[in-house]
């Protein structure tokens, strides 16, 4: 049995004993491909072959999230790759991805007053969401309107809110060991408009359209580095198209009960690659 680290929150987050209670399912499936996953603090990492799937919480200290991937030793795996992680950490990635001609949500990265105000112009709409360029799970985020003050967040971003969220919903597509896995749909509860299912959403299974693949296609082509595992999540814009608002590539929920054996290609793909 080849040993994995498998990055867990600091033992002092308050979801180490949640993250816990999930990882027998991961722990099975990577048995059974050869590998022995040995859940570890994230803090306490660097020194074995590791997955970064249940690194929760890296976003409440991400100078020292930087630091470890920064000081990762070359050579040793660590999935998904330190640059791609150190890419995906800050939301900034959607101004690049934006840059290399993929479908975005659009996003500002500016919470001054006057940007805020202009923003609305800008997008064309009357409302906004903002949230840190740091976050995980919906975390810090707001819907603001003409008027609002935007009360302190740490490198705030500015982007348009879109109603789609809470009619059509937002789908998250799932690439692991260079395929498309599967896919889910996302639709969040009655006057709301936050997906995740702590705030009532619901999921279910569901078959990207061409439209969904070519963009995620594009979004996977435009990374520093090809992701073992990625879950690129799409929204509908105000001009109709569907748009990247998040490439998760560091600890993503992956779903893996609306694929088919999904743990069991990851923990192939990953025997593969070491």
């Amino acid at each position: 049995m080849w040993p994995i680290d498998l990055l867990m929150p600091s033992p002092g987050d308050a979801h180490a004993a949640l993250a816990a209670e999930q990882v027998g399912a991961y722990v099975e499936a990577f048995a059974r491909a050869g590998l022995a996953l040995r859940p570890r603090a994230w803090t306490e990492a660097g020194d074995s072959p590791a997955l970064a799937l249940f690194a929760w919480g890296y976003h409440l200290d991400v100078e020292r999230w930087l630091a470890l991937l920064e000081g990762w030793p070359p050579g040793l795996p660590l999935f998904n790759p330190p640059p791609l992680m150190r890419w995906n950490t800050r939301k900034t990635y959607l101004a690049e991805l934006e840059a290399a001609g993929v479908p975005t949500v659009p996003t500002r990265f500016d919470g001054d007053p006057a940007a805020i105000e202009a923003a609305f112009d800008l997008f064309g709409v009357d409302e906004l969401v903002a949230k840190p360029q740091v976050s995980a799970s919906s975390d810090g985020i707001l819907r603001l309107k003409r008027g609002d003050t935007l009360p302190p967040l740490a490198e705030p971003m500015i982007q348009p809110f879109l109603p789609a969220v809470q009619t059509e919903g937002e789908y998250a597509i799932f690439h692991i060991g260079g395929v498309l896995s599967h896919a889910i749909r996302k639709t969040a509860a009655a006057g709301e408009f936050r997906v995740q299912p702590q705030f009532g959403g619901t999921n279910r299974r569901w078959r990207p359209d061409a439209e969904a693949r070519a963009v995620v296609e594009a979004a996977l082509a435009a990374t520093p580095a090809e992701p073992l595992y990625a879950r690129i999540d799409l929204l509908r814009r105000l001009d109709g198209r569907l748009a990247v608002a998040e490439f998760e590539a560091i600890e993503p929920d992956l779903y893996y009960a609306y694929g088919e054996r999904v743990l069991h290609r990851l923990a192939q793909a990953m025997a593969t690659s070491l």
